[in-house]
């Protein structure tokens, strides 16, 4: 069997992942932002067509889909 050095398996103990904390938080920011994006905009989040929705909001929706997406890196980060 062979032996690990100890401040290898110290190194390995320390990380951690972000996980879904850190992904529900950045939902929550990304929704917020949107909700306020919308709000400037003057249309109502969810309750906008995408068909009739002016440049601001087509501007806002695409966003909050890189702030989704961004969310995605935040759940699979690795935190110290």
């Amino acid at each position: 069997m062979r032996v690990i050095p100890l401040f290898t398996l110290f190194a390995e103990i320390s990380v951690v992942t972000a996980g879904p904390a850190a992904y529900g938080i950045c939902q929550a920011g990304c929704a917020a932002v949107v909700t306020a994006c919308y709000a400037a905009g003057g249309a109502t989040w969810g309750a906008t067509l995408g068909a009739t929705a002016g440049p601001t909001i087509v501007a806002c929706n695409t966003a909050f889909g890189t702030c989704q997406a961004a969310c995605w890196a935040a759940l699979i980060a690795l935190t110290p």
